[in-house]
């Protein structure tokens, strides 16, 4: 860690030096003299290096410009020429993190590295990137990442492409986005807001290139900039190039820059308005309109508030019971009460919202919460719900465990919460033991009741939208669109339609024409030496307590214990294998013996930092049509509290109360509504799980669990309830019976020595409590089929997945797919699927057991990405690369194998290595598999490929004309959202 006292800042101003006790961190707050950048360090001695620059960009129309802007500057530079460095960086770096973002008022671009040469080299692509991109010399960037005209033939149809313009129709396809985007709309009207920084896909085409161009020369300049920096590195070497290499070549006074966010005025009354969201023929008008509550909560200054805020929702709405969420759900006011405190913005928004409700209980759904409000701001809070609340959150603060994400990234983006509107406040939520202390105090003394007070009963800057389903919309929108472009066309004259097609093929020329070989050795990449040789150790110590095994997974955790009892469920027949994923729903939030639910709830976040539950499956890696299918019952505690932990896990497992029959269909209602909300987004995971079901027993039975065919489960026992509620409840005690029984149970404990004796102490009481019947093994009935099928919903964008198993076809597994992995996702799939094909993502993946898939995400296109799946197969068979090439792609790989693990990811990790039948020398093997990849090694993996795809298992979930125009590519055309057809078919 730098000792910042020793730092020479002749070039910048000290703003501030602060001791971040809590991070254990030094912040450092400073500007640039020369150019009026903002720099925040957080220094430290995380090996996890982040850096990221972002710039404060409100928006003044709806045409995404400041999200096309966030593409474009990735698309090449004037110190790297190439036409995508973002990808080339991906393809040859150990980076951690790497990506950009586009928010209402800013755009941020954060990168992470742990490798010292690889941070310095990313770091520099995107400086370069911001400053100095190719936009101004290259207009196909713009219309291939934004948009464009597209006409091959002059008699063809004239059309919008760009992939910004896709990525927002999809977004706007779900009807959480457009809520989100209404609510914003309705609460500042006055203020940049009102605007969608994104793009609404209606305007994206009023965007000017000349106009985009301008944007970026006021706002994209140093003196608008907030840059920063966190971890272990030399922050005066850092600092010196900064100012040498980009800072120094700007001054403050270049530009006249209003980057202002001003403050909305507060209304005199709530406003009430309402909106139209799509759906299909299929899905129901009734009892399907979103009801939503929004206040404009102070300021994201008031770091108080900010928290507080936070906790109280907890209260509120976010723990099971909670009281204003139970009020509404008594009231039969939507299936699904959920919350949201949107704190990225200058004025935070909190929102209530019933989904699946009636559009005519608007009124009846606004005063039972205000009554409820004003009735706890009468009598009190419920004052254990807020201690649950804030050791919840206190826990989450201190454990700084942000999976995938590197925590000094986290950090960052709290930061711009508070120092995009005051450039002297980076650090009042990072640093947040002293706000959680002020709450503790004041809590007693109607600090939360006065919040409610202040800013929910008595504020009027709030509104009430009814976001109301539309049958047609999409279509009617669709038809507009296309309308519009035929007249569009039909006034131009001949010269003009050449234009297009001569200006449509100089952009596939553009996309066609790879980047020069010279240019490409400009982007900095690793050397060989720079790899590690040897994968991540595994933490495997094999002991036996009370005759159960128990896996100890040994390593520093600062005090906190991660204990998981997985259970195998090899007595569950097949029929009940869809229970299996009801139970991770229901465990822990009902009733027990000695607990109502909230009370359970409560009791838990008071003292731990959390209990959960889910089903899991391992396939053999020894024997690959070997699987075992889990059940796991997880919680992480301070080491004091491992006998309560252990106390908990045997109330909800033994002590549940499935009879409750009110709160069971509240469950399983709001599963219902969750599910169906998350597939309209995530309909490349619909679409490849539902594929892989057809073709893989491990693939077969995770769709039971919590794929679609876990959704057909739950829309069907939602929609007989009241009729099967005694079966439902009979099959859940019975699951509890053939599963948690001592014989099924392997223990994973992740702690130290210390931890471990503890542990021991108190784990003979949890096991002597355990079931001890034995009961037989059910046989697995799984067989193969292949049924090609498409899920139509309202969805502008099509999600389309190819799906096979090379195993099968008799070839086995090589690291060198991991390679192929990387290769496609950044040249082959990436070019053809995303670039030229203008869809927002493209994914693929190779498993140990055979599976294989390709899916594609937020995609404009149907059959010509099928096609494109088919022919990388003649891709793979003439790949060629330099060695330098091959290298980067190598390089790629590593870094997606040796992303940073938290101790709980490496228990994790080492648990299912165990449990799989995984060594290290299987690691080892594979890594030098990956390590002496060729072309030659890659050019062999395609009858491998070409098997997978031979047995075409297909899925597609998107719009319901593209696919049915394609219907012969399908042996079956159905509804995404059955129940919704059900329903209507009952209505007529």
């Amino acid at each position: 860690m730098t000792d910042i006292n020793k730092l020479n800042l002749s070039k910048y101003d000290v703003i501030s030096v602060e001791k971040l006790e809590d991070l254990d961190s030094t912040g450092l707050l400073l500007r640039h003299k020369k150019s009026g950048a903002r720099i925040a360090i957080v220094s430290n001695d995380d090996n996890n290096k982040v850096f990221s620059i972002g710039f404060k960009t409100p928006p003044y129309n709806d045409t995404g410009l400041q999200h096309i802007l966030e593409h474009s500057t990735l698309c090449g530079s004037r110190k790297y020429p190439v036409k995508d460095p973002f990808v080339e960086l991906c393809k040859g770096s150990l980076n951690t993190f790497l990506n950009a973002m586009t928010y209402p008022d800013k755009t941020v671009y954060p990168v992470a590295s742990c490798n010292d040469v690889d941070f310095k080299n990313i770091m520099d692509v995107y400086m370069d990137a911001v400053f100095y991109p190719d936009i101004y010399n290259k207009p196909q960037i713009f219309k291939q990442e934004g948009w464009h005209y597209e006409l091959e033939n002059e008699d063809d149809e004239l059309k919008i492409n760009g992939v910004v313009y896709n990525e927002m129709k999809g977004v706007y396809s779900s009807p959480d986005d457009v809520l989100s985007r209404y609510t914003c709309v309705s609460l500042f009207p006055d203020t940049p807001y009102r605007f969608e920084s994104g793009g609404e896909p209606a305007h994206i085409p009023e965007l000017d290139y000349n106009e985009f161009l301008d944007y970026h020369k006021k706002f994209y300049h140093p003196v608008n900039s907030y840059i920063y920096l966190y971890g272990d590195m030399d922050v005066q070497e850092r600092l010196d190039y900064l100012d040498r290499e980009y800072l120094s070549d700007f001054d403050a006074d270049d530009v006249e820059i209003d980057a202002s966010i001003p403050a909305q005025k507060s209304f005199e009354n709530d406003v009430f308005k309402e909106f139209n969201y799509a759906v299909t023929d299929d899905e129901p008008l009734e009892n399907n309109a979103f009801l939503s509550y929004n206040k404009v909560v102070g300021t994201s200054l008031d770091a108080k508030l900010y928290l507080a805020m936070q906790i109280l929702d907890y209260a509120l709405i976010m723990a099971p019971g909670a009281k204003l969420k139970q009020a509404l759900i008594d009231k039969n006011i939507g299936t699904d009460i959920y919350s949201s405190f949107e704190t990225s913005v200058y004025q935070p928004i909190y929102s209530i919202i019933a989904k699946n409700a009636d559009e005519n209980k608007r009124q009846e759904f606004t005063d039972t919460i205000n009554e409820v409000l004003s009735d706890i701001v009468k009598n009190g809070i419920d004052m254990r719900m807020i201690d649950a609340g804030i050791n919840y959150y206190e826990f989450k603060y201190r454990e700084a465990d942000y999976g995938a994400y590197p925590k000094g990234l986290m950090y960052y983006l709290t930061m711009m919460d508070s120092w995009l509107y005051d450039e002297n406040k980076p650090f009042i939520h990072i640093e947040a033991g002293k706000t959680f202390e002020q709450i503790k105090k004041e809590k007693e003394s109607g600090l939360f009741e006065k919040i409610i007070e202040e800013w929910l009963v008595n504020n009027h800057h709030g509104s009430v939208i009814s976001l109301v389903p539309k049958r047609n919309l999409e279509k009617e929108l669709e038809d507009k669109t296309k309308s519009e472009l035929a007249d569009f066309k039909s006034k131009l004259t001949k010269e003009q339609i050449q234009q297009y097609v001569r200006e449509t093929k100089e952009l596939k020329e553009y996309q066609d024409e790879p980047s020069s070989q010279e240019n490409l050795e400009k982007i900095p990449m690793l050397a060989l030496k720079d790899i590690g040789k040897t994968p991540a150790r595994l933490y495997i110590d094999e002991k036996e307590e009370n005759g159960i095994k128990v896996i100890h997974h040994n390593m520093f955790t600062n005090r906190i214990a991660y204990i998981m009892m997985s259970f195998e469920c090899k007595s569950v027949s097949d029929e009940l294998v869809p229970y299996i994923g009801l139970l991770s729903s229901v465990l822990g939030l009902m009733d027990t013996d000695n607990f109502t639910y909230p009370e359970l709830t409560n009791e838990i976040n008071i003292n731990s930092g959390g209990l959960s539950s889910d089903s899991a499956i391992y396939t053999d890696n020894k024997e690959l049509d070997k699987y075992q299918i889990r059940y796991e019952v997880k919680g992480k505690v301070l080491y004091e509290k491992i006998p309560f932990m252990l106390e908990m896990m045997h109330e909800i497992i033994y002590c549940t109360k499935f009879d409750d029959y009110k709160r069971l269909k509240e469950i399983i209602s709001r599963t219902k509504s969750r599910i169906e909300s998350s597939m309209t987004g995530m309909g490349h995971t619909v679409a490849m799980l539902y594929g892989m079901s057809q073709l893989s027993a491990s693939g077969y039975y995770s769709n039971l669990m919590r794929g679609y065919g876990f959704y057909l489960f739950i829309q069907e026992i939602e929609k007989d309830f009241d009729n099967r509620k005694e079966e439902i409840a009979g099959t859940l005690n019975q699951l509890i019976k053939l599963i948690f029984t001592k014989e099924n149970l392997v223990v994973s404990f992740n702690a130290n020595d210390d931890g471990y004796d503890k542990f021991k102490a108190a784990f003979g009481d949890f096991a002597g409590k355990l079931n001890t019947d034995n009961y037989p093994v059910e046989i697995r009935k799984f067989k193969p089929c292949n049924v090609k099928t498409g899920f139509t919903s309202s969805s502008q964008v099509q999600y389309v997945a190819r799906c096979g198993n090379f195993v099968d076809a008799g070839y086995k597994y090589t690291g060198a797919l991991r390679v192929l992995k990387v290769i496609f996702g950044y040249d082959y799939l990436w070019i053809n699927v995303r670039v030229k094909g203008g869809a927002y993502g493209c994914m693929s993946g190779f498993g140990k057991n055979g599976d294989m898939y390709m899916v594609s995400y937020r995609d404009p296109n149907l059959k010509k990405t099928n096609e494109i799946f088919d022919e990388s197969v003649d891709y793979i068979k003439n790949f060629d690369v330099s060695d330098r090439d091959m290298l980067k792609f190598i390089i790629g790989t590593i870094g997606d194998m040796d992303t940073p693990m938290n101790p709980a990811a490496k228990g994790v990790r080492s648990f299912g290595a165990y449990i799989s039948n995984v060594t290290i020398e299987d690691y080892q093997r594979e890594r030098d598999e990956v390590l002496g990849a060729t072309p030659e090694k890659i050019r062999e993996l395609a009858p491998i490929v070409e098997a997978g795809l031979k047995q075409n298992h297909l899925c597609v979930v998107g719009n319901y004309k593209n696919i049915n125009d394609e219907s012969s590519m399908f042996d079956e055309i159905k509804p995404l959202f059955v129940s919704a057809v059900q329903n209507n078919s009952e209505e007529e």
